[in-house]
């Protein structure tokens, strides 16, 4: 690629150890995350888009001059996301308009739980949404089936959830494609209920329209108040090393976006994560035949038992490639976003973010 990426956010490590990375849209702190969930179901779809979109990663990002100001970016909305029991992360200075309040899920009886309570974040003059995650394939299937007991009492339990904040937002990462239409009349039927509350949705990046897509930006834009385009989770834990979102992919996901959603509903969203990856991975399952291998490849003298059972340790140097957003690379992003005539923003999530990042954004109210 030509352009540089993430100005330079680009770490190579060599050494000895195990790599944990932050998590995209999950409560935990392990490297399993909902945004994976999505990019993994749209990873045919990338792969299928990468030899036409080479030509087009030219978006040069150039650095600063030394000693100089990186600019303040204004807009109109600034949304960021803020877990349950994490609420320290928030503090009442940053400049945000919408707090998007993770998360209540639903469990394998496809119930609502885990709903946070809203006090927690009283200090918050803001609006603040609460949102809902789903990212299981079977889990979605079963509480979208139409007419089902389950589907009824979900819709309700949320607009009974909802009464208590100031929006509601789905993020269902993982609907299977048969599922399309009850997860569009599913929406229909949330915005019908939810009154004047504002209603919002969490979908997976676009840069063109996918044939047949669960979440089609056309059809569902008339049903909601916004939609937050998750650009990030470009490459995840499961793909080759790169970016989280880089600049050229990011500007060809707003392109789109603005195009089909326009800028008075699009939220883009950003990272404050990093991720890394690492080679070889030593981490999995061996058949005896492969331990054996192992054993001589690395000269294993040692074999202890524990309890009864067979171990051993051994040293291995593995390369690890890192890339992570700093205030520079968030900095082109907003600007980019902002040049390109994108009026609200959205960052996942609070407590991953280097605090330089907060002076270069600014709050600036609609007309």
């Amino acid at each position: 690629m030509k352009f540089i990426n993430c100005l330079l956010a680009l770490l190579v490590l060599t050494g000895i150890g195990i790599v944990s990375c932050g998590s995209a849209r999950s409560k935990s702190i392990t490297p399993t995350t909902a945004g994976e969930s999505a990019a993994a179901v749209d990873s045919v779809e990338k792969e299928a888009e990468v030899e036409e979109e080479k030509e087009e990663d030219d978006y040069i990002v150039e650095l600063p001059p030394p000693g100089s100001d990186l600019p303040v970016s204004a807009f109109q909305e600034i949304w960021a996301y803020v877990l349950a029991d994490r609420e320290a992360a928030f503090k009442p200075s940053l400049p945000l308009s919408d707090i998007g309040y993770f998360g209540a899920e639903i469990n394998s009886y496809g119930a609502l739980v885990d709903v946070p309570k809203r006090g927690k974040l009283r200090f918050f003059t803001g609006r603040v949404h609460l949102v809902v995650a789903c990212n299981g394939r079977a889990l979605s299937h079963f509480v979208l089936k139409p007419g089902s007991d389950e589907r009824k009492k979900l819709i309700a339990d949320l607009l009974t959830a909802a009464k208590d904040y100031d929006g509601l937002q789905i993020d269902f990462e993982n609907v299977g494609q048969r599922d399309a239409e009850p997860y569009f009349t599913f929406l229909k039927e949330l915005k019908a209920g939810l009154g004047n509350k504002m209603f919002t949705v969490a979908l997976a990046a676009r840069s063109k329209k996918v044939p047949d897509d669960v979440y089609d930006y056309e059809k569902i834009l008339p049903i909601v108040d916004r939609i937050l385009v998750m650009a990030y989770d470009e490459h995840w834990s499961g793909s080759a090393a790169g970016s989280i979102a880089s600049l050229a992919w990011c500007k060809r996901v707003a392109d789109y976006s603005l195009k089909v959603i326009g800028k008075e509903k699009l939220i883009m969203g950003l990272p404050f994560y990093g991720r890394a990856w690492a080679k070889p991975n030593h981490a999995q399952a061996y058949i005896y035949t492969t331990i054996e291998r192992v054993i001589k490849e690395n000269n294993v003298k040692d074999i202890r038992r524990e309890n009864g059972i067979p171990a051993f340790d051994y040293n291995a140097t593995i390369s690890v490639k890192v890339y992570y957003e700093d205030e520079f690379s968030l900095s082109a992003r907003m600007e980019m976003y902002r040049n390109m005539g994108v009026t609200a923003i959205g960052f996942w999530r609070l407590g991953q973010e280097t605090q330089a990042v907060w002076p270069l954004v600014k709050l600036e109210m609609r007309n």
